[in-house]
């Protein structure tokens, strides 16, 4: 049996993959057969809906999808595990109430509080039973770190019972500290690396975005596994870019 994208997690294996953007099971199919370790389904900022949400995990066959939803809400949440997520990785945690409210929506009684339906990841109704009893064993819950309350915040975060692991958002980071885009300024680095050792300190795995393979090489070695790397509006972009380039 293949290991849940939830135990690789947490195991410390390296996770690598792309942010997906562009709402076209097409886009998934292809990214799917590159070989990437999992797919960063983007529903904050991009115009993914919830029921799209569910046709792209369905294109994705063999690779573990993360739902970044939106908000914290119950909707969001169910919406992406019910269609069948690995997990969900929650935007802009920064107390450990939130963090609680998020594992508490995610987990399945007495862990916490979500519902069962006749949706995709129960078998339409079909394996209710049987998804509920390892559900929680294999759903991932992934807290963004990407304000400078979080990174006050950090130790009671990470205390939260559920909590799988934490990912930073260097950009919206360094916007929350008066720095937009400066994701190598000396402060935002500083504050990263508290983030890592307090993290690291917990025994949980560490996350981290970057546009290209450079921007995260070096946090890689400094103890990151979950790698988001790449976007594919960017991806597309880029190569398309290079092409024309080379042909003029």
């Amino acid at each position: 049996m293949t290991d849940s994208f939830r135990t690789r997690l947490r195991r410390g294996d390296t996770l690598i993959g792309p942010i997906v953007t562009i709402n076209s099971p097409e886009v998934v199919e292809v990214l799917d057969e590159v070989g990437f370790d999992w797919l960063f389904l983007d529903g904050e900022h991009s115009p993914i809906s919830p029921g799209h949400l569910q046709r792209l995990m369905i294109a994705a066959r063999r690779t573990p999808c993360v739902v970044r939803v939106p908000a914290h809400d119950e909707f969001w949440i169910k919406q992406a595990l019910d269609g069948g997520a690995g997990g969900i990785l929650a935007p802009l945690v920064n107390t450990a109430a939130q963090a609680r409210t998020i594992v508490e929506r995610a987990k399945y009684p007495p862990q916490g509080a979500r519902g069962v339906g006749t949706a995709r990841a129960l078998g339409y109704g079909y394996a209710i039973a049987d998804y509920v009893a390892h559900a929680n064993e294999e759903t991932a819950v992934i807290l963004q770190a990407e304000h400078r309350d979080a990174v006050a915040n950090i130790e009671e975060i990470t205390a939260t019972p559920g909590v799988d692991a934490i990912f930073v958002g260097p950009f919206d980071l360094s916007l929350s500290m008066g720095k937009p885009g400066q994701v190598a300024d000396p402060e935002v680095v500083q504050a990263i690396s508290r983030i890592r050792d307090v993290v690291h300190g917990r025994g949980l795995p560490l996350g981290i975005f970057g546009v290209a393979p450079e921007s995260v090489s070096g946090w890689m070695g400094r103890g990151f596994t979950l790698i988001a790397c790449g976007v594919d509006m960017m991806l597309l972009g880029g190569a398309a870019r290079s092409m024309l380039a080379q042909l003029r």
